[in-house]
C-alpha cells in the first residue's frame, strides 16, 4: 500500500499588528516630561545634558547603560517607550548609588603607626 500525503491542518492566522505611532519628544520636552525642567522657565536647561550624556555613553557599559532614542531632523528624539527605559536605567543606577554609599570603603593602605603614650624628649 503506497503512502498518501495528507493536505496540511490549516492553522488560524493571527493578524498583523498594525504599527501605531508613538508621542515623540526633543531633548527638551523629554526633560519636561521626565519632570527634570520647569515647563513655565523658558531657559531652564535641568536635565537636558544629562539625557544627552546619557544617549553618548559609551557601547561597552563602561559608564553605565545606554539611553535609547535616535536622530530626526537632526535632533535627538526620544519615544514614550525610550523615556520609560530612561526612567528605570535612573532607578537602577540611583539604587546602585545608595548601595554603594551604605557599604563602608575597603582600606588597601597600610595601616597607621600606633603613637606611643610617653611623650617625645625635649631637648635631648
Amino acid at each position: 500500500m503506497a503512502a498518501t500525503k495528507t493536505h496540511p491542518v490549516p492553522t488560524q492566522r493571527t493578524a498583523e499588528p498594525t504599527p501605531a505611532l508613538e508621542n515623540f519628544y526633543n531633548v527638551r520636552n523629554a526633560a519636561i516630561r521626565l519632570g527634570l525642567t520647569d515647563p513655565e522657565l523658558p531657559d531652564d536647561t535641568t536635565g537636558q545634558s544629562w539625557l544627552r550624556d546619557g544617549y553618548n555613553r559609551p557601547e561597552d557599559g563602561s559608564a553605565g547603560r545606554k539611553f535609547p532614542g535616535f536622530y530626526m531632523s537632526r535632533q535627538l528624539m526620544f519615544s514614550t517607550s525610550d523615556l520609560a527605559v530612561i526612567t528605570e536605567i535612573a532607578r537602577q543606577e540611583s539604587e546602585a548609588r545608595q548601595r554603594a554609599k551604605e557599604t563602608p570603603p575597603v582600606s588597601t593602605g597600610r595601616p597607621r603607626r600606633l603613637r606611643s603614650k610617653t611623650p617625645a624628649l625635649a631637648g635631648t
